[in-house]
């Protein structure tokens, strides 16, 4: 089980919005701000979200490798699929795939993947098979 992953973000401002718009429809409530100049020499400052208490999914800026990272945040159903896409893409994201199943995993895997304000890929995921 992972326990966090950082994303190397462009404008973390920037990115803050699009996050804050997106992953609360996923049930990502938290928010948390670590100064980089509480942490060993060199630590970056970092955004953090999270849920249930946990702070997992955080942003840092400099240089981004959008071809580097895919991320799969998971969905409690089809409908909550649908809705965190429509709203990644009112927020500016680009279409991969529109939600629907994906066949070529398996027929109960329902999904959408788009691509973040930095091109990073996100995918909004329900397997009902693991509810």
């Amino acid at each position: 089980m992972l326990d966090h992953i950082f994303l190397t973000v462009s404008d973390t401002e920037r990115s803050i919005a699009f996050y804050e718009r997106v992953l609360p429809i996923l049930g990502i409530t938290n928010r948390h701000d670590f100064d980089g100049h509480d942490g060993p020499p060199g630590h970056p400052d970092l955004k953090g979200f999270g849920a249930k208490g946990r702070v997992f999914f955080w942003l840092r800026q400099g240089e981004v490798a959008p071809s580097a990272v895919h991320v799969g945040f998971v969905a409690e159903s089809a409908e909550e699929v649908n809705t965190a896409y429509a709203e990644a893409m009112a927020a500016g994201a680009s279409e991969i795939h529109p939600p629907g199943p994906q066949l070529h995993y398996d027929p109960r895997y329902y999904a959408a993947q788009v691509r973040d304000l930095d091109g990073y890929t996100l995918e909004f995921v329900y397997k009902s098979w693991q509810h």
